[in-house]
């Protein structure tokens, strides 16, 4: 009991030195929170503005007719025979060839220009065989036509052009009629084809002041 009491007194005193020897522990300070780096400006990228389309072009197709008026040939006489002038288109046939004619009241039977003209025989009747020239393509057209007659055609004082006679088919506008036509060799007239009376005859009246009076 003693040694314990004895104790006692000591046991405080090395409790108060040892607070007293004990370092003390340096207060801590914060350090500074590091702030982040700030954020790089993004810049948006500007876009191109565009134009709204504009409103469709429809395009639309207008048709319009338009009728022509058909020339009317004039007509004159008791008789109201057809107008026509001194030079009109007619078509022969055969071969069907469409020809630039003179209108020539003056001669008697109408007269072509036709070339390699011989005479022959078919089935025991004469022939004529004889070449048409188309004086706008060159083209040339042999026709047959059955002989009808000769004729003797005076030129100059003279020279007597014989001249074989066949049929054919003319028209000039709407009048066509089967007649006769002598077969000539005159290549240096302006019109290969005469038409005289034994087609205009009751048929058509002729003005010589006009020309293509016809469609």
């Amino acid at each position: 009991m003693k040694l314990t009491t004895g104790l006692a007194p000591l046991v405080a005193i090395m409790l108060l030195a040892g607070c007293s020897v004990t370092p003390q522990r340096e207060a801590v300070v914060d350090a500074p929170i590091a702030s982040c780096p700030p954020a790089p400006a993004v810049e948006c990228p500007v876009c191109e503005a565009r134009a709204c389309p504009g409103a469709p072009v429809v395009e639309r197709v207008v048709e319009k007719r338009v009728e022509v008026p058909t020339r009317v040939p004039a007509t004159a006489g008791e008789l109201g025979l057809t107008v026509i002038g001194a030079v009109e288109w007619a078509t022969l046939e055969p071969p069907g060839l469409r020809l630039e004619a003179r209108i020539d009241t003056g001669t008697e039977t109408t007269s072509i220009h036709a070339e390699n003209v011989r005479q022959l025989e078919k089935d025991g009747k004469r022939y004529v065989q004889f070449e048409l020239l188309d004086p706008a393509s060159g083209e040339i057209h042999p026709v047959d036509a059955e002989l009808v007659r000769r004729i003797n055609v005076k030129k100059g004082e003279s020279l007597i052009e014989r001249r074989y006679v066949v049929r054919l088919w003319v028209a000039v506008g709407e009048e066509r009629s089967l007649i006769e036509v002598s077969l000539s060799n005159r290549p240096d007239f302006e019109y290969p084809l005469i038409i005289g009376r034994n087609f205009l005859t009751d048929v058509a009246i002729v003005d010589v002041s006009q020309r293509h009076l016809l469609d």
